[in-house]
């Protein structure tokens, strides 16, 4: 990367290591210390440029692009001591696996996968704090907040473009437990039911089914019934914002906990009965490796949380609750 002065704005020309890269997740590297709302409203202010022409936040950087960045104020850079790594690593005992090109962790519920949105740190941040080295550190895909299990992590640029492009061409697997409110009956069933998202007026995010919407596609699987719920492995084979909780919601399935699609009702006795949160794990993701093309799978066993509240289901012969 490649720095140049031109009035009180600064030139960058982009490297290798931003090709592909979304052009906010590329400054929030680059301008170290500045808030992330900043680097929206100069982006939205179009006070950013690529090539001289306007980008939003979700433009892609190709390498030789040149960026054009604002006089921005950063945060006072800390001391030595204080910009170190913490001594013990928050994920060390989440890695499902790791070596040059990749990193599988086990994500813990209630951690977004990235800052914004009033998170100041996600998952990624973390773990860029904690290896402050690493050259790249990007995410593959993500989860919900609420959503624990296996999230891929690229640790080279062309493993995170490879792996995208697996996943536009329908080649990545994933699988996820949900428990359902209700008995499920069939061994297998197909969804296909469109998606659209909306914004409410509060400015919260939401999708429903709409025949307008965009295809997607899931496929549960029984896994075992109890009296009143029932626990399915969900594959993904489109990956919509969403898509799991809002086909099971419109089937009349809702994930227990779930609280933006749930019965909120149900939700709330559940929580006095040990679930806090949404019973949404994902257990399983199947690639091929960028650098080998060999098939890999990362596995996360169910959370300790949910695999509880199983057991308590168990124990009491499944009641209704």
């Amino acid at each position: 990367m490649k720095g140049l002065s031109k009035d009180s704005a600064t030139w960058h020309e982009v490297g290798e290591e931003g090709a592909e890269q979304r052009v906010d997740n590329y400054l929030t590297r680059l301008l170290k210390g500045v808030p992330k709302s900043h680097i929206y409203r100069i982006l939205r202010s179009g006070e950013v440029r690529v090539n001289s022409g306007r980008v939003g936040p979700e433009h892609r950087l190709q390498a030789g692009d040149r960026l054009r960045v604002p006089p921005v104020r950063t945060a006072r850079r800390p001391t030595a001591p204080q910009a170190e790594a913490p001594a013990t690593s928050r994920f060390a005992s989440r890695i499902i696996f790791e070596d040059e090109a990749l990193l599988a962790i086990d994500k813990p519920a209630g951690m977004a996968v990235h800052g914004g949105s009033g998170v100041s740190v996600g998952v990624i941040e973390q773990l860029r704090l904690e290896r402050p080295t690493a050259r790249v550190l990007e995410l593959v895909h993500r989860l919900d907040r609420e959503t624990s299990g296996v999230l891929l992590v690229a640790k080279k640029r062309s493993a995170l473009t490879g792996l995208h492009a697996q996943l536009r061409e329908g080649r990545v697997q994933k699988f996820y437990l949900a428990l359902v409110k209700g008995r499920w009956r069939n061994a297998k069933q197909n969804v296909a039911l469109p998606l659209h998202k909306y914004v409410l007026q509060s400015g919260e995010r939401r999708v429903r089914v709409e025949a307008e919407g965009q295809t997607a596609q899931t496929v549960f699987r029984l896994q075992r019934n109890f009296a009143s719920y029932t626990l399915l492995e969900a594959e993904l084979k489109t990956g919509r914002t969403h898509q799991i909780r809002v086909h099971l919601a419109h089937l009349g399935f809702p994930i227990v906990g779930d609280d933006k699609y749930g019965d909120f009702d149900l939700n709330k006795r559940l929580a006095k009965a040990g679930l806090k949160r949404m019973f949404l794990h994902a257990c399983r993701m199947s690639v091929l490796h960028p650098v080998s093309g060999q098939p890999v799978t990362f596995e996360a066993p169910l959370a300790d949380d949910l695999a509880a509240f199983l057991n308590g289901l168990d124990a009491a012969d499944a009641p209704t609750i």
